[in-house]
């Protein structure tokens, strides 16, 4: 099992290192929210923190690798690491494709935010929209603002009512989307740029 977990990593790590590098989208970055509950999702035993950046069609391909890592986590060392990395990089994967987009590897801490980013993310952890409002063009204030109030409305959600967990991030995604100039939908699946903390969730 454990030679298995440790062969489809370095698989997935090959594949990843021949991919070309893009500008980073902030679900794939180390210390992105998609990772962060990640973490969490290894750290509680509970999948649901990383299931709700997963379209329901996705579940049945990265609940056994979930399952996988929980166990060989237990084993310590360097095989938690290996497990950890594994479900880490098939989360973000499995995310990335739920939008149609590619994937290309989590991107490391410290990359490059875009500042309309880093004060969407510290007006979702205060409920300040004002120093974002002040980089943003006059005709978008309204539908920022209506698209900040139901990402903040939704943050009290049950992580085990998936459904609840999920229009969360829906609307979270649509706020930070919105932020960032692209105010087109792609479903809960994408998260916009780079995205340095998680405070949101």
């Amino acid at each position: 099992m454990l030679a298995t977990i440790i062969l489809s990593a370095i698989a997935l790590f090959a594949v990843i290192a021949l991919m070309p590098l893009r500008a980073s989208a902030h679900c794939d970055t180390e210390d992105g929210p998609a990772v962060v509950d990640g973490h969490k999702a290894l750290q509680t035993g509970n999948v649901n923190y990383a299931l709700k950046w997963i379209f329901e069609n996705g579940e049945a391909e990265l609940r056994p690798i979930f399952e996988r890592a929980i166990r060989v986590r237990s084993l310590g060392g360097e095989a938690a690491e290996v497990a950890d990395r594994h479900f880490l990089e098939n989360l973000v994967r499995i995310h990335r494709a739920g939008e149609g987009a590619g994937y290309d590897g989590i991107k490391p801490t410290g990359t490059a935010l875009d500042p309309k980013v880093i004060a969407a993310d510290a007006a979702m952890l205060d409920g300040n929209l004002d120093p974002l409002l002040a980089l943003m063009p006059a005709e978008q204030h309204a539908e920022l603002r209506a698209r900040f109030d139901r990402a903040r409305a939704s943050l009290g959600y049950d992580i085990n009512d998936l459904t609840a967990a999920r229009a969360h991030v829906e609307d979270y995604v649509s706020f930070f989307k919105y932020a960032e100039g692209h105010d087109h939908e792609h479903g809960h699946g994408g998260c916009g740029g780079a995205h340095h903390h998680h405070h949101a969730h």
